[in-house]
């Protein structure tokens, strides 16, 4: 640990003057626990969601959560590790995996690669499946893969070319414009670079999207709400069409270390309802063309543990994702007394 606290910032503290502890590589590495048992010939997961797209339609979207290497980026939140290999997949085994996903899911129109990384990286998806992967996914009208924003260049451009005339969206890891916590992060990027790699990808055409963190680890649940907003109006204001708000969760490792020691704790139910809500009102405001907010609700009974109002609030938060309003907020008919 680099860096030492005398006070939390989540008590108020300036970010500017009271800076969050830098973890290492290592450290993060050795807090880490078992991982899953995963196939190099097949996805560790796939299915089919309903989104709204960019132009307003609620859309089916084939996702598929690719096996491959570990993200050579070894950021603190992250248990995306889980589901990797140790070393890369052969050549061949990325496009056997869209095939067997594919092959079992209905059709949709719509596709996502995720591969627990980037998709760019030559280690996770080797080059030479790309042709093979072009030839796949070129049918579908929209196609959205995940990249870091330091592996954006020419090889973005040329997967673009390879998949026309379907249209194409990188999703990035933006996590958080606070300027302590980023760094904390040992995401290996900086604001600028995120910047740089969204202006690149805009000015070429593809379509950005973004994962922000609600309530990453320094921070109280008050700041993590209002970061996680700013960092909204940040990716809209560099050109962000979609913002998918993660709420952060321990199981990695670091993350129980942390919350043991009072440094992290999970957003409450109650900001990961406002964050979406006033993120969707922020979008129509400041891109009302094509903005939306997505609310990841996995795993949502972590945070709503309440059996009297949990059912009302999903359907609240997944209806208000479909489409993109400002919903009624749930009470509770028991006495949880959470309140939108």
């Amino acid at each position: 640990m680099n860096a030492v606290r005398s006070k939390p910032v989540g008590r108020g503290i300036s970010p500017s003057t009271v800076p969050a502890p830098r973890y290492t590589t290592e450290q993060i590495l050795a807090a880490r626990g078992d991982r899953n048992d995963v196939a190099a010939d097949r996805p560790y997961a796939f299915l089919v969601e309903r989104e709204r797209a960019a132009s307003g339609d609620i859309v089916d979207v084939a996702t598929l959560f690719l096996t491959n290497r570990e993200c050579p980026f070894h950021c603190l939140m992250c248990d995306l590790w889980k589901n990797t290999t140790q070393e890369s997949v052969p050549p061949g085994a990325i496009p056997a995996q869209i095939d067997h996903a594919l092959s079992r899911l209905p059709p949709t129109r719509h596709i996502k690669l995720y591969n627990s990384g980037n998709f760019f990286d030559p280690k996770a998806i080797p080059h030479e499946d790309h042709a093979a992967i072009a030839d796949q996914v070129r049918r579908f009208d929209h196609v959205i893969v995940e990249n870091h924003p330091r592996l954006v260049g020419d090889e973005v451009l040329r997967f673009r070319d390879r998949i026309a005339p379907a249209t194409f969206e990188v999703a990035m890891g933006l996590e958080t414009i606070h300027p302590e916590v980023l760094p904390a992060l040992n995401k290996g990027m900086t604001l600028d670079d995120f910047d740089r790699a969204a202006e690149f990808l805009r000015s070429n055409g593809i379509a950005v999207r973004a994962f922000i963190l609600l309530r990453p680890p320094f921070l109280s649940d008050d700041e993590g709400l209002d970061w996680a907003l700013r960092s909204i109006d940040h990716a809209f204001a560099v050109g962000v069409s979609c913002c998918s708000v993660v709420p952060t969760r321990a199981g990695n490792g670091l993350l129980e270390e942390l919350q043991h020691r009072g440094e992290f704790a999970p957003p409450s139910l109650q900001s990961m309802e406002r964050v979406q809500a006033e993120g969707i009102a922020r979008g129509l405001r400041l891109r009302p063309e094509d903005a939306r907010v997505f609310l990841d609700t996995w795993d949502l009974e972590r945070f709503a543990p309440c059996p009297q109002c949990r059912d009302a609030r999903r359907a609240r938060l997944e209806t208000m994702n479909r489409e993109q309003v400002v919903l009624p907020s749930v009470s509770c008919p028991g006495d949880c007394l959470l309140h939108s």
